[in-house]
This record gives structure tokens, C-alpha cells and sequence, in this order.
């Protein structure tokens, strides 16, 4: 039998996080939600997620720090990493993406439907 998949919500909207958790439960993966940078980071650590999805603006830590340190650590750096943001600036995107981001997707942009199909495409096999 498969391990279910691990995925991690970043986000400090409580109401979109519990709404993006909701959509992904059905889909049968194992979730976990951090709220702010800082414990995004404690919790990547021990719990490794197969992807992360990463807000950008969260309090304590932005996303851009996050994503930092998880390509810098030999046992984190190979997570799937999508960014989920409102930031949409060009510089934005174009570092996010250098710092070995999968996709990078403007919340407004997105139905919450669609989210679980994102995240099956980044997911490692």
C-alpha cells in the first residue's frame, strides 16, 4: 500500500488555509499547517513534507527566508515548493523560481477546486 503524500500549507490566512487543508483532505494526503515562517521551519524539519505550499508574506519569516533555508539543509532540499501568494511582482516571481520554487500561482488567480490538481502535478512520485 502507497504512504499518503505529505503536504504542508503555509499560510497565514486561517480561514484560506483551513479552506485550502479542507480541499486537499479529500484528496487523501497528510497535512499539516504552519502559520508563520518560524514554525513553517521547526515544522519542515521533523515532519519533511513531499511539498510545501508557501505563502510569501507570513509574519516573523517571509516565504523568500523559508524557501531559503530549505534549499540550504542536504535533508530538505529536494522538497516540491509551490509558492501560493498574492504578491504578484515580476522580481517576485523571477526569485522565487530562482530559489528552486515548482510554480509560482497568485491566490486570486486560482479557484481553491484547483488546488488539489496543483499540487498533484509538483508532487514527487
Amino acid at each position: 500500500m502507497d504512504k499518503k503524500k505529505k503536504v504542508m500549507i503555509v499560510e497565514d490566512d486561517v480561514v484560506l488555509a483551513n479552506a485550502l487543508k479542507l480541499a486537499l483532505e479529500n484528496e487523501g494526503y497528510e497535512l499539516s499547517l504552519a502559520t508563520d515562517g518560524e514554525e513553517a521551519e521547526r515544522m519542515i524539519k521533523t515532519e519533511v513534507p513531499d511539498l510545501i505550499l508557501l505563502d510569501l508574506l507570513l509574519p516573523i519569516k517571509n516565504g523568500f527566508e523559508v524557501l531559503k533555508l530549505i534549499r540550504q539543509n542536504p535533508d530538505t532540499k529536494d522538497i516540491s515548493v509551490v509558492i501560493l501568494t498574492n504578491f504578484e511582482q515580476d522580481t517576485s516571481i523571477d526569485e522565487g523560481k530562482r530559489l528552486g520554487a515548482k510554480d509560482y500561482i497568485v491566490k486570486a488567480n486560482v479557484d481553491i477546486k484547483d488546488v488539489p490538481a496543483i499540487v498533484k502535478k509538483y508532487l514527487p512520485a
